[in-house]
């Protein structure tokens, strides 16, 4: 499926950290379906954590594990994809993925998952057999005559994990830095010696991130607490909000030497910090953190997706954080809608309403049996 410019524009939605199981939280597939349908992505990229791969075989309600084999979890897994997927689908959406820290803490590997995926029509990438890995690949944007690549979407695999070791690893490896600056080379070679202008997207966040960041006193408005006691927040000039201390990959492996030697990345765009939402620039290179969009696992109100707008003509964009709110306005069904859906704690509430239901019957019953004394 071949991606192509309109009207000299293009439009790319992120969605990052869904992170949800196969019992879905249906507030944040009317979240998504409102994005999808107002905001008309040409291309959505899933950026890690597409589902919640360590909890597929826990019952709907409690911790009980009900699942005990590979087969039973890969059809959960399944069903988790599909609920994810075939929104975009039946929209005929393109899409691509990348793999997050919680994707394959499971019996299933990257490229058995990677076959659920494969199976919908609109679905890019998972074969560049170069890179090492089967997230780890491009999506090209040619203009709108079809004849030359315009813009360039690179797809980073950042976390994966050791079965036999049961240890994640979070890192960009380097032999996918390597592979990247051989196929940004070549596209650049195609283009009569210019960069094709690139986005990059990945799920954990660079190290040098923290150049965005700075030790600030306790009590700082918009600050976080880090490691050692300390606290932190923005520095002036970087746009957005930090609700945590950026949970970072555990080495660097000359990403960002590559991409300035290389010279083609606009901005690198991460997730995994469900609660940051910011733009900075690190060394000549934009730096792009969203939010999650998951309703299941913990986070805020900037729970939502990104879009890029790009410019064919320049090869420039322009970026936009939309929250549900945007999405689905306000109200008091959409509040109570997030209130009762956007965290972790459902299964407690539901406790909760049960237990106050089974307590006013029980309260009823005993008015009723003095009434009749």
């Amino acid at each position: 499926m071949q991606l192509n410019f309109k009207n000299g524009k293009f439009r790319i939605m992120q969605v990052s950290d869904p992170q949800d199981l196969q019992f879905v939280r249906p507030t944040m597939i009317r979240m998504l379906n409102a994005a999808y349908d107002s905001l008309k992505p040409d291309l959505i990229v899933l950026t890690g954590d597409n589902i919640l791969g360590n909890h597929l075989c826990d019952a709907r309600i409690g911790s009980k594990l009900v699942i005990k084999d590979k087969e039973g979890e890969a059809e959960a897994m399944r069903i988790a994809i599909d609920k994810l997927v075939s929104p975009i689908e039946e929209r005929k959406i393109p899409f691509g993925m990348i793999y997050g820290n919680h994707d394959d803490r499971n019996r299933l590997t990257k490229e058995e998952q990677a076959d659920f995926y494969r199976a919908y029509s609109c679905n890019l990438g998972l074969d560049d057999e170069e890179s090492g890995d089967v997230a780890t690949y491009n999506i090209p944007i040619y203009s709108e005559d079809g004849e030359k690549i315009k813009f360039n979407i690179w797809m980073m695999d950042s976390a994966w994990n050791d079965k036999e070791d049961d240890k994640c690893y979070e890192l960009v490896k380097p032999q996918a830095i390597e592979w990247y600056k051989n196929k940004s080379k070549k596209l650049k070679e195609e283009n009569g010696g210019e960069p094709v202008p690139s986005l990059m997207f990945q799920h954990i966040p660079m190290l040098e991130t923290v150049e965005l960041i700075e030790e600030c006193a306790e009590g700082t408005p918009g600050s976080v607490k880090g490691p050692d006691n300390k606290y932190f927040k923005l520095k002036d000039g970087v746009k957005g909000v930090m609700g945590e201390y950026p949970c970072m990959v555990s080495e660097k492996t000359g990403q960002l030497e590559a991409m300035k030697e290389c010279g083609d990345i606009k901005a690198v765009v991460f997730g995994h910090d469900h609660t940051n939402c910011f733009e900075g620039v690190v060394d000549g290179i934009n730096f792009v953190q969203t939010a999650c969009a998951s309703f299941r696992c913990y986070g805020t109100k900037n729970k939502g997706v990104r879009i890029f707008d790009i410019d064919e003509a320049t090869g420039n964009y322009e970026t936009k954080f939309y929250n549900f709110h945007d999405l689905c306005g306000g109200g008091l069904y959409n509040e109570l809608c997030y209130i009762w859906d956007a965290d972790d704690m459902v299964k407690q509430k539901a406790g909760l309403i049960a237990g106050c239901a089974a307590g006013a019957i029980g309260l009823g019953v005993a008015v009723v049996k003095l009434l009749k004394k």
